[in-house]
């Protein structure tokens, strides 16, 4: 009674088979009784009680893990409460009363074990789960915090852009107010030289109008002594023809 090798590298199950001893490991076999699988918390093992123990009663030689394997299982206490029914030390439904009870103990101590096991792993699996929630909440405040941070500088700067604006409009309205102000004493000023140019030229009007006037006056003085002295050339004239006519007529 042995085990034959199966699964991939690194994840064995056996076969527990009966095979002959001159037989390699994973050769011929005799029969199949059961499987053992290490792999798992407790190991899982799959024996056919009947024909391990029949098996045995033959004189089939289990090796060492297969022994362990058959106490495990009970197979050899049946085997040992056998002997003590064929030597007449109790009766076989007394073997048999006895095999179920350690059976039952046994099979509650499997399930302890299960059981203790499970919770270990939903206590671990447990503590992993806070671990990493903690963690999650550490992380969540610590982005909370930063964007809190940056909410705070996007405020401030916000903030500041917003007097930086205000600080434009008031130096523009400042400029502005400077600027209307230049603004009006220079217009002030062209009114100024406007009005300026205005009375200069009504005095200039005022003045050629005054010398028109004068210059008006002199031209009928001028007519009058050109008169007068026309008037006097003709009354010498007038008498120098008298004076011509009255020597005329004393020569006549």
């Amino acid at each position: 009674m042995r085990l034959t090798r199966h699964g991939r590298k690194r994840y064995a199950y056996y076969h527990i088979v009966i095979a002959d001893s001159r037989a390699p490991r994973d050769g011929r076999y005799i029969e199949r009784i059961g499987m053992y699988n290490p792999n798992t918390n407790p190991a899982t093992i799959d024996l056919d009680f009947d024909k391990a123990y029949d098996w045995l009663t033959k004189g089939a030689q289990p090796t060492d893990t297969v022994r362990a394997i058959l106490s495990y299982k009970g197979v050899l206490y049946k085997k040992h409460l056998m002997a003590g029914v064929k030597k007449g030390a109790f009766d076989e439904e007394e073997a048999q009363r006895r095999l179920e009870k350690w059976l039952a103990e046994k099979e509650a101590k499997i399930q302890a074990k299960k059981e203790s096991i499970e919770g270990e792993v939903s206590a671990k699996t447990k503590k992993f789960l806070e671990a990493e929630t903690k963690k999650k909440e550490e992380k969540a405040a610590a982005i909370a915090a930063k964007n809190a941070e940056l909410a705070e500088e996007a405020a401030g700067s916000e903030e500041e852009a917003a007097s930086v604006d205000i600080e434009e409009k008031t130096e523009e309205k400042t400029d502005k107010k400077k600027e209307s102000e230049t603004s009006v004493p220079a217009d002030k000023k062209k009114k100024e030289v406007k009005s300026k140019e205005e009375k200069s030229e009504v005095k200039a009007s005022n003045t050629e109008a005054s010398s028109s006037e004068k210059s008006n006056e002199d031209k009928p003085a001028d007519k009058k002594a050109s008169g007068s002295k026309a008037t006097k050339d003709s009354d010498v004239k007038a008498g120098d023809k008298k004076g011509s006519a009255k020597k005329d007529e004393g020569d006549s």
